[in-house]
């Protein structure tokens, strides 16, 4: 089944050296922190930075509900944790997967860029290798944020119908 397929590749870290990673935003707490699984996604960037996997780093995110850029509090994370500040690259409309693709390959095509890394949960990678794939971006590779709760559950069923709808959706 899809959720089978999901499962299989999302907990697969796909490396290979690239010139960026991005590493998808999600939920910033009340008081400005990233939540538990955002932190997970950075503590993953931030590891595979350290063992020179890629020298940038895309943050990706838009403005939640709590109030907060999440790319802005996912840079601020990063460079508390000693990334040079110029290289996490802030990326404040990435509302959903596809912006972030979009907006990624735009950052990248700028600076003359083929290779990226995406990092988030491991069922959402999937969907979100099919997307930045169809933004023309030659060469996708990802890693999961080493991370579960119970709500992944939940996340796996959603990801059924994403998947799909992303796969066959339009990219202009």
């Amino acid at each position: 089944t899809m959720m089978i397929l999901i499962l299989t590749f999302g907990l697969r870290d796909h490396l290979g050296q690239a010139d960026v990673a991005v590493v998808l935003g999600s939920k910033v707490e009340l008081d400005g922190s990233a939540s538990e699984q955002l932190a997970a996604r950075l503590d993953r960037a931030f590891d595979l930075y350290k063992d020179g996997y890629f020298k940038a780093i895309i943050v990706s995110g838009g403005f939640g509900k709590e109030g907060y850029d999440e790319a802005t509090v996912m840079k601020k994370y990063l460079v508390t944790r000693g990334v040079p500040a110029e290289q996490v690259w802030l990326d404040s409309k990435g509302n959903t997967t596809y912006d972030s693709a979009k907006n990624t390959a735009l950052m990248m095509r700028q600076r003359n860029l083929s290779k990226v890394m995406v990092i988030s949960q491991y069922y959402h990678l999937p969907r979100a290798r099919v997307a930045f794939g169809r933004v023309a971006i030659p060469t996708v590779y990802s890693s999961y944020a080493r991370f579960f709760e119970s709500r992944d559950v939940f996340s796996l069923a959603r990801e059924t119908i994403g998947y799909p709808y992303y796969y066959f959706r339009s990219y202009q």
